[in-house]
């Protein structure tokens, strides 16, 4: 059986040859901003993240789907990433909680995807280009420059609006009552939050007012996908919540909304960060973390905090915390979903900052 052809084209011009794989767009052309993560492991998680919104995720690990995937891992009810770019799709799952193997999943839930693709060289152009917008398909190669060259990115673009969940919902049954606003919430951190809490999930757009009404022990802000500096709304949000002193915690995006109320300054990284090897120093006793991210924007100079965490590798801000009030964040991912174990304690410490211990 001959493998039918595909190829991927950047915007710039750049193609990579492969062969379809899961769903297929109508047209036979996918768009998005593609990405690379560095992550080994955890491509279900990866792929259901809904802060891939908008984003084409390729995979560094060549091999990809060597143990299926389950109801377990799924962090949303469906995958958040426009695409996957694959070096080898692994065809036989192996392993005793698998229920299904990625192909299948793929094509499933519509998710397209390109396998066969020499990704080593996809990311090595996109760390010397940076991220940029692309098309693959089957489809011919004009049809697919033209529709690399019309796809916007994701600057820009409100992509949370796309993601968050229409109602608000309950989730955990701890004892203590957090309002977790879904900026594009994982359901891994809904588990982490739900050992202290009970967390009600409200849609982003929900006024601050209607939140503090409830008169929550915390708030919590969920990750996300895009630029924040197009969520006006939800900054005027978190500038109110701030205001009320509610213990307030954010990760990644909420991270950079947190920020961004403050009157720091968000931006876009050249090819962000995605993977779950990201070393960051905590500040406060110099220890490395080993951290998962997942974000192409990130903030600088925030007024009234203390930076608490930076990445080796560029020096970005991972960290911030208040000092004139009960608000920290962090741009990595301590819930990890995938990824290493070593930032958890920060959901303690959100916990210790309600109780009024921290």
């Amino acid at each position: 059986m001959t493998a039918r052809e595909a190829l991927l084209v950047l915007a710039d011009g750049t193609t990579f040859e492969g062969e379809p794989i899961g769903g297929e767009a109508p047209d036979g052309v996918t768009g998005g901003e593609v990405v690379f993560t560095t992550a080994m492991a955890g491509y279900q998680e990866i792929i259901t993240d809904p802060s891939y919104a908008g984003q084409v995720v390729t995979f560094t690990y060549p091999h990809i789907g060597n143990y299926g995937v389950n109801a377990s891992d799924m962090e949303s009810a469906r995958p958040g990433c426009r695409g996957v770019v694959v070096r080898d799709l692994s065809r036989r799952r192996s392993s005793w909680r698998s229920s299904e193997d990625l192909g299948s999943f793929l094509e499933r839930t519509g998710t397209p995807g390109i396998a066969g693709v020499d990704t080593r060289r996809l990311t090595r152009h996109i760390r010397e280009a940076g991220a940029m917008p692309c098309a693959f398909g089957p489809a011919d190669p004009d049809v697919l420059r033209a529709a690399a060259l019309a796809e916007a990115g994701t600057s820009g673009i409100d992509l949370v609006a796309g993601v968050t969940t229409p109602e608000p919902y309950t989730s955990g049954d701890g004892p203590l009552r957090v309002v977790a606003y879904d900026y594009g919430i994982k359901a891994t951190i809904l588990r982490h939050l739900g050992v202290f809490a009970t967390v009600e999930v409200v849609p982003a757009s929900t006024p601050a007012a209607e939140v503090l009404a409830g008169q929550p022990d915390g708030i919590f802000l969920s990750n996300g996908p895009g630029d924040p500096a197009t969520l006006g709304y939800a900054v005027e949000a978190v500038r109110e919540v701030l205001d009320s002193g509610v213990p307030t915690f954010g990760i990644c995006l909420g991270h950079q909304l947190l920020g961004a109320a403050l009157g720091g300054t968000t931006y876009k990284l050249a090819f962000g960060h995605h993977g779950g090897n990201h070393p960051v120093r905590r500040l406060s006793d110099g220890s490395v973390e080993i951290t998962s991210q997942n974000h192409s924007f990130a903030v600088v100079d925030v007024p009234g905090t203390e930076v608490t965490h930076v990445n080796l590798n560029d020096g970005v801000v991972e960290g911030i915390r208040c000092t004139d009030r009960p608000a920290f964040g962090v741009q990595h991912h301590p819930e990890a979903g995938p990824g290493p174990h070593d930032a958890t304690y920060l959901f303690r410490q959100f916990a210790d900052l309600m109780l009024g211990s921290e």
